[in-house]
Order: structure tokens, then C-alpha cells, then sequence
């Protein structure tokens, strides 16, 4: 199928009413935009997806009180949390200190 010559096409846009043209550039306007919006997202996530997460520093030691067996350990940014069977021992995550023990019912 062959597109028309462009002053069969130029004729035909003039044919046209107003509001018809205007729903028509619309479309195109939306339709580039909607495009460059996919790709833009598409390269974002490419970006985001290479690049190497930062690695979680852990404080040298952490010093548990006797008796105690950790069951889960869960980091955050300034601190250390260690659950164990009776309690929770709340770590600051630079120095590795006890900061606050709080007993489970």
C-alpha cells in the first residue's frame, strides 16, 4: 500500500474539521511522548539494575551476653539487631556496642 502524494495529503488535512485535525496531532504528540517515556524507563532500569549494590559493614565483633544464641540478626543503618530465644539486644553498628536489651513476654 502507497501513501498518498503530499498534496493529496495536504487536501485531505484540509478537508478535514478542526477539531478532527487537532484530535489527530494530538494523538501524535502523545503517542512520541508515550515512546520516549518507555524508553527513558527501560534505560533506567537498565542503569539501576548494573549497578553494584553497597556492601553492609558489620562491626568486627559484636560481644553477646552468656547464655545467649542468636536466632535471626537484622542490620540497619545504625544498628544491629539480634534476636534471640528471650530477648532483643539492640547493637550500635559502629562500635559494636550493647546499646539496649529488651526482654520478649
Amino acid at each position: 500500500m502507497s501513501l498518498p502524494p503530499d498534496d493529496q495529503q495536504d487536501d485531505q488535512d484540509a478537508a478535514m474539521p478542526p477539531d478532527v485535525r487537532f484530535v489527530k496531532r494530538l494523538v501524535v504528540v502523545l503517542t512520541t511522548v508515550m515512546i520516549a517515556g518507555l524508553v527513558l524507563i527501560a534505560g533506567l532500569l537498565v542503569v539501576r539494575i548494573t549497578q553494584v549494590p553497597a556492601p553492609l559493614a558489620m562491626p568486627d565483633s559484636l560481644d553477646l551476653p552468656a547464655g545467649t544464641t542468636p536466632e535471626a540478626v537484622t542490620l540497619a543503618r545504625d544498628w544491629v539487631l539480634v534476636l534471640s530465644g528471650t530477648e532483643i539486644l539492640l547493637f550500635d553498628r559502629a562500635s559494636g556496642a550493647l546499646a539496649h536489651r529488651i526482654a520478649l513476654p
